[in-house]
């Protein structure tokens, strides 16, 4: 988990201005960052981000974790946080619709074509997420399932708790190659550009990633505050700049 703080010095009264405790997908971990600075500037709410995968943060959810509102890589599980009453009913929507990219930072190792790449097996190791607590992971499984490779490359696959493992995996060379969000190809902060091959929309389920406020939540101004800005235009500005689609 990798937690992140940030805090606003500014005239906004104690009062008016709250902390917030966010669960994110560790694929939109990034855009958050930036979403929540804005934000913080704009309301003078602070802001800390705890990331991981999917799956783990609801498990942290469904067993006390003092989380307000929960950014998932689905929307499986914010709507069954509602029906266990652990988020506030009718809070939930999709805030953006992930993407997954096969990626590699060496510009040689993927060809035009992806699925030739995979089916050449030219590689010791691909990377991808744990497909049981991890959307994007589930998003890979389905892909090579629909390739029909998947038992071919079984023994090739090194599995990540999470997107961001993955990715870390890919880009310290312990996998030549592997299934990452694209927003992570996008950032800005990747300096790796390298090779990609995005994954076509019908090989797996849409991504649909939703926020639900949590039942923490309900009386806290601020993460009822941040539930809308996701909605507002400097959000959605951020979310497509990162490869997203906005519903």
């Amino acid at each position: 988990l990798f937690f992140y703080h940030f805090t606003y010095i500014g005239t906004f009264s104690e009062a008016r201005a709250s902390e917030i405790l966010v669960a994110v997908a560790a694929n939109f971990h990034n855009p958050l960052r930036i979403i929540a600075e804005q934000f913080e500037i704009n309301t003078g709410h602070q802001i800390q981000i705890v990331s991981g995968s999917t799956g783990k943060l609801y498990a942290q959810i469904i067993n006390g974790a003092p989380f307000e509102l929960f950014l998932a890589a689905d929307s499986i599980r914010p709507r069954l946080l509602e029906q266990s009453l652990n988020a506030v009913p009718r809070t939930q929507f999709t805030y953006a619709v992930g993407k997954i990219t096969l990626w590699s930072p060496e510009c040689d190792v993927i060809s035009e074509d992806g699925k030739s790449t995979l089916q050449k097996n030219n590689f010791s190791h691909i990377a991808m997420a744990n497909p049981i607590t991890a959307p994007y992971g589930k998003a890979a499984l389905q892909t090579l399932q629909k390739l029909g490779l998947f038992k071919k490359l079984l023994p090739f696959i090194v599995q990540g708790e999470n997107i961001n493992q993955v990715f870390q995996f890919i880009s310290s060379q312990n996998a030549e190659l592997g299934f990452v969000a694209l927003s992570q190809v996008l950032d800005p902060k990747n300096k790796k550009k390298g090779h990609r091959w995005d994954i076509p929309d019908e090989f797996y389920d849409p991504i649909k990633q939703d926020v639900v406020i949590l039942r923490n939540g309900k009386n806290n101004p601020g993460a009822v505050a941040l539930w809308k800005f996701l909605r507002g235009e400097f959000s959605k500005r951020i979310i497509k700049k990162y490869g997203y689609g906005v519903p």
